[in-house]
C-alpha cells in the first residue's frame, strides 16, 4: 500500500530543524495525564529522571516519531513504553523526534542521541528527503553514516523503512524503498519494512492532513515496531542472563 506523504515535509515550513542543545531535551515517553498538551515541533525540555537506571531505547526520527498533532501519550514512543511495561520489559523509551527533520539533520544530531547512552535506537528518517526529491545517493550516504556512528558506539540499530507515493515515479519510489532494505542487509540490522504498514492511506487512522497518524494509528505503528524490536530485546535478555550465570 503506497502512503500519501505530501504533508510530512510540510511540517518544517521550509526551515532546517535545529538539534536540541543537550540530552536533557530528550523526552521520556512516560507523560502523566496532567501533561496532555499538544506536542511541540522539537522535543520537550524535560530532564531525564536521574533515578531511572533502565537501559534506554531512543526513537530517533522526524514528525512521525515526534508525534506531531497528537498529545504526548498518543505518540508511538509513549505507546511503545506502555506496551513494553505491560510485557515486563524494563526499558526506558525516549522520544528524539524532530518534525521536518531530514537525514542530513539526523546526522547532525547523532552525537546528541548518543549522549543519551541508548542501548537500542529505532531509526526513522529519510521520508522528508524523498518528498523533497533529494538524490538517493545523498540520503543513503547520510543514513549509512548515522548507522555507522551508532554501531561504532555499540548501539543496536533498528531501521524503519518508508515508502513514497506513486506520483514520484516508479523508478524513484522503488529505489527509495529498496534503499532501506539494502542498508539493513549491509549492516545486518533488523528492519521494519514499512513503519506505517496498515496505517498509511487509511483515512480513519490519520489526522486531517492525511499524513500523520491519529492515536489509534500510532497504536498500529507500535505493533509494526514491536515485530522487529521484541526479538532484539529477547535476545539481549537471554545474553544478559547467560553472562550473569557465568559470573
Amino acid at each position: 500500500m503506497a502512503l500519501i506523504l505530501g504533508g510530512l515535509s510540510g511540517c518544517d515550513q521550509s526551515s532546517t530543524p535545529t538539534a536540541p542543545s543537550s540530552v536533557d531535551n530528550l523526552t521520556p515517553a512516560t507523560p502523566s495525564s496532567s501533561e496532555q498538551t499538544p506536542l511541540r515541533e522539537t522535543p520537550l525540555a524535560t530532564s531525564i529522571p536521574p533515578a531511572d537506571n533502565r537501559p534506554r531505547i531512543i526513537a530517533f526520527g522526524d514528525s512521525l516519531t515526534a508525534g506531531l498533532g497528537v498529545i504526548p501519550e498518543q505518540s508511538y514512543p509513549t505507546q511503545l513504553q506502555k506496551q513494553l511495561d505491560a510485557m515486563g520489559f524494563h526499558y526506558q523509551v525516549l522520544n528524539a523526534g524532530v518534525s521536518g527533520d531530514t537525514s542530513a539533520g539526523g546526522l547532525r544530531r547523532v552525537s546528541w542521541v548518543l549522549a543519551g547512552k541508548p542501548r537500542v535506537v529505532i531509526l526513522e528518517l529519510g521520508g522528508n528527503d524523498g518528498l523533497r526529491g533529494l538524490g538517493l545517493p545523498e540520503t543513503r550516504s547520510h543514513l549509512d553514516a548515522i548507522i555507522r556512528q551508532l554501531k561504532d558506539a555499540r548501539v543496536q540499530v533498528i531501521l524503519a523503512g518508508m515508502k513514497l507515493p506513486p506520483n514520484y515515479g516508479e523508478e524513484y519510489t522503488a529505489r527509495f524503498e529498496a534503499m532501506y532494505r539494502d542498508l539493513a542487509q549491509l549492516h545486518g540490522l533488523p528492519l521494519i519494512p514499512f513503519l506505517l504498514e496498515g496505517v498509511g492511506g487509511e483515512k480513519s487512522l490519520n489526522q486531517a492532513d492525511g499524513i500523520h497518524p491519529t492515536g489509534e494509528g500510532y497504536r498500529i505503528v507500535v505493533e509494526n515496531v514491536l515485530r522487529s524490536l521484541l526479538p532484539v530485546l529477547k535476545d539481549t535478555s537471554t545474553n544478559s542472563s547467560a553472562k550473569k550465570k557465568k559470573t
